[in-house]
């Protein structure tokens, strides 16, 4: 256990970072989710809709330091390939 009282304040503040970073992190891993889930059933216009929400908690979450602009980058670009799919295959 920490004994000075920096290290004490650094225990306090690393279990207020944890529990705001495991929040966005919840945040952003069901709105993946919800979008998959609609994506599988094939409803595009929930699909659509939740595209807009995951990809907006995705750019949250890199301004928050929670994920690499990269990654949330990755994760828009195939989330919305998989939308147009199935819009695709819907008009087809």
């Amino acid at each position: 256990m920490a004994n000075h009282v920096s290290s004490l304040k650094r225990v306090r503040q690393t279990e207020r970072r944890t529990t705001v970073n495991r929040s966005n992190k919840s945040r952003v891993r069901g709105s993946l989710r919800l979008l998959r889930e609609a994506l599988h059933k094939g409803d595009l216009k929930a699909a659509g809709e939740q595209y807009k929400a995951t990809a907006s908690a995705l750019d949250k979450s890199v301004q928050k330091g929670i994920l690499h602009a990269n990654t949330a980058s990755r994760y828009k670009s195939r989330l919305n390939a998989r939308v147009k799919a199935l819009a695709a295959k819907k008009s087809a």
